[in-house]
């Protein structure tokens, strides 16, 4: 979705979603109900159940009904991955809309670039199924500075850090 600042954007949902799934994943072997979860992820409850019900019923939950019952990953968090989280919570990734051989563009079939987004689609799709849930929990280090600008003085540049 492309957002007012130029960017294209996951809902607030889906990044909701990653959240409590991050959350969950620290202690996979734990089933959790929706209202400790929102409270230990800090997120609104009505979201979060509305969250975790869209997941379970996507496989990736498993729900478990009863006095201690709750929700559970349904796979190793490594076997989880950003693309299965993301298509559960958004629908099919893509940048375009013309994904389908039959979309809803009246200028598909002319279209001198549909095959170069088909390209970009599944080279996102690709890039999303090699990260798992179990990548996400562990943040990852900040990427050296090479390049610095200036105040006002240029470019200057920076050894990263030994």
């Amino acid at each position: 979705m492309l957002a007012g600042c130029g960017m294209i954007r996951i809902t607030k949902q889906t990044d909701y979603g990653i959240v409590l799934l991050t959350h969950m994943a620290v202690h996979a072997e734990r089933q959790y109900n929706a209202p400790e979860l929102a409270a230990e992820a800090h997120l609104p409850l009505p979201m979060a159940s509305k969250i975790l019900k869209l997941l379970a019923r996507e496989g990736v939950l498993i729900s478990h009904r009863g006095v201690h019952g709750g929700y559970g990953l349904a796979r190793d968090p490594r076997a989880i991955s950003m693309a299965e989280i993301i298509g559960a919570l958004e629908g099919p990734i893509a940048i375009t809309e013309c994904i389908d051989e039959a979309g809803d563009c009246a200028h598909e079939r002319l279209c001198p670039v549909r095959s170069n987004w088909h390209r970009i689609n599944q080279a996102l799709r690709a890039a999303l199924q090699g990260i798992t849930l179990a990548e996400m929990i562990h943040p990852l280090a900040p990427a050296p500075r090479l390049v610095t600008l200036g105040r006002g003085a240029g470019l200057s540049t920076q050894q990263p850090p030994v």
